[in-house]
């Protein structure tokens, strides 16, 4: 199984391209998921969980691994599926990933192997999936359903985040000045969307949220058919980079690419932390990076570039 994530090195070369990796994993039965390798750190046989007290009972224990301790999930109980019974439990997988820059470990029956592939190949879940699914996307592969687990979903309910931004973070003065401006937020998941709406409301700004890459971008283009100027009607927008029709890579080197809209401030705001350098931010064109999710952290960095943009 070392040899599985073989490709991971390879992943940065995938930047601006439309396209990403996808680690494929099996639960209990034998529907296939998705996990983008580029949330992906290591991927091992399970190894001795450590109970703890008045955990979640998502939380099958922890692991020591290189040095660290490490929460363990159980991705299928998770999502409101049967969990992987304890006598089963050593010949199980973990996955380890990096999320809104913490570590964590998820349980799975089963590791298959990474595929490439376009990113206008993963759709939305289909409607009428209701609130509560799991999902942030499929796709189809050889013929079967693939997908792709809503995983900020799954942290938020196990170990929810402060969405609240702290009392003081934004002055008085600030609060009237973001009250003139609009942002743009671009997120599949609907978590990750409410999350950034909620601080940037918090804050004092319009916020107009849409759901992927292809949406916004659309969305950005009429108005400018419509002679509104992009720079006067948005103070900026906010992208994540892992979204389905089209990333936000090449979200923000279209919009570049646009004369209506490359005056557009672009910050990429995702839980893609571990991989992230000034050099991919400056392939795609970005103005700023930023890891999810420090509701204060995000606060006075938007409040900073408007001041900037604005003075």
């Amino acid at each position: 199984m070392a040899g599985v994530l073989d490709s991971v090195n390879q992943r940065t070369q995938l930047v601006g391209e439309n396209r990403l990796e996808l680690l494929l994993f099996r639960l209990r039965g034998e529907q296939i998921y998705g996990i983008n390798v580029f949330k992906v750190k290591e991927v091992l046989q399970c190894p001795k969980l450590t109970m703890m007290p008045q955990r979640n009972p998502v939380v099958r224990g922890v692991a020591h691994v290189r040095g660290g301790t490490i929460p363990i999930m159980d991705m299928g109980m998770a999502t409101g599926q049967e969990p992987i019974p304890d006598e089963d439990i050593n010949n199980s997988f973990v996955i380890i990933t990096e999320y809104n820059r913490k570590t964590q470990g998820f349980l799975v029956g089963g590791v298959e192997r990474i595929v490439n592939l376009n990113w206008g190949d993963i759709h939305p879940p289909p409607k009428g999936a209701g609130r509560e699914n799991y999902l942030t996307a499929v796709t189809q592969l050889d013929e079967k359903l693939v997908e792709i687990i809503d995983v900020e979903k799954i942290l938020s309910e196990v170990s929810p985040v402060k969405e609240n931004v702290s009392e003081g973070v934004v002055s008085v003065e600030q609060n009237e000045k973001a009250q003139r401006f609009r942002v743009l937020v671009v997120d599949d998941s609907l978590v990750a969307r409410k999350q950034i709406q909620n601080c940037l409301q918090a804050v004092g700004f319009e916020v107009i949220v849409k759901n992927d890459g292809r949406q916004a971008l659309d969305f950005l283009k009429g108005l400018a058919d419509d002679d509104v100027n992009i720079c006067d009607y948005f103070a900026l927008m906010i992208s994540d980079v892992e979204m389905p029709e089209m990333d936000g890579y090449t979200l923000t080197t279209s919009c570049k690419a646009d004369p209506r809209l490359a005056g557009l401030y672009i910050m990429l705001h995702t839980s893609l932390s571990g991989v992230f350098n000034n050099a991919m931010v400056e392939k795609v064109g970005a103005n700023d990076f930023m890891a999810k999710f420090s509701p204060d952290e995000l606060a006075e960095r938007v409040m900073t570039v408007v001041d900037q943009l604005h003075e």
